[in-house]
């Protein structure tokens, strides 16, 4: 089953909800703060998952800007277009130095068909994340968060994120912050809906911690 992010809740998200809340009532109490969750929804495809790599350690602000620069210069955008820029061009953008490595990876990836975006759909989830991350800069939490937001998969769990770690450790009352390991020994319980687990301990951050949603997808 496939669980469509989109705003307003379906009634496949709330069944999988009700699923969560009887394997561990703690997320119930999540869902209580957490209010109704945002639509984080992405379209598939090279613009999402090089926006991915943008808005890493950077600000919400400063990421869509940043990005508004790069769709203004390469229109129409495309892998090929984008390996048109040099790095001059690209630091125009407002592009780190790592982050114009990456993405010029990424679009030569796509181009050489290195990573055949398209059939991403039709891999199970191991064989996207090992395709994704065979991309140099394409990390672990890059490759979920895509998998999870644009894909469209129930069961992806980012457990290396700071955010679910800090949220995971305020729900249950931990003394210290739980590591990727131990987060993802917890996710065990929340299979086979561990995305939408992530999505609530997103929230549930968001909201206890008085920020905006950590993911901004």
């Amino acid at each position: 089953m496939s669980l469509r992010f989109k705003s307003g809740e379906t009634p496949e998200l709330r069944a999988a909800m009700e699923a969560l809340f009887a394997a561990d009532p703690d997320l119930r109490r999540a869902r209580q703060v957490a209010g109704a969750l945002p639509d984080r929804s992405r379209a598939p495809g090279l613009k999402s998952l090089m926006m991915l790599i943008v808005e890493q350690q950077v600000s919400v602000a400063s990421a869509r800007a940043i990005w508004a620069r790069v769709e203004a210069g390469t229109k129409p955008f495309s892998a090929r277009r984008y390996l048109d820029h040099d790095e001059e061009a690209l630091r125009g953008f407002g592009l780190s130095r790592p982050k114009m490595v990456y993405t010029r990876a990424l679009a030569q990836a796509v181009t050489d068909g290195d990573l055949p975006l398209r059939r991403l759909k039709s891999m199970t989830d191991a064989e996207a994340m090992a395709a994704l991350t065979a991309v140099k800069g394409i990390g672990r939490w890059t490759a979920e968060v895509y998998l999870l937001f644009a894909l469209q998969r129930p069961d992806i769990f980012p457990a290396g994120d700071l955010a679910l770690q800090a949220a995971a450790q305020d729900l249950k009352g931990l003394p210290a912050r739980p590591d990727e390991n131990q987060l993802a020994a917890m996710a065990e319980a929340w299979r086979p809906h561990r995305g939408v687990a992530a999505r609530l301990l997103w929230r549930y951050y968001g909201v206890t911690r008085r920020r905006a949603d950590p993911v901004s997808v």
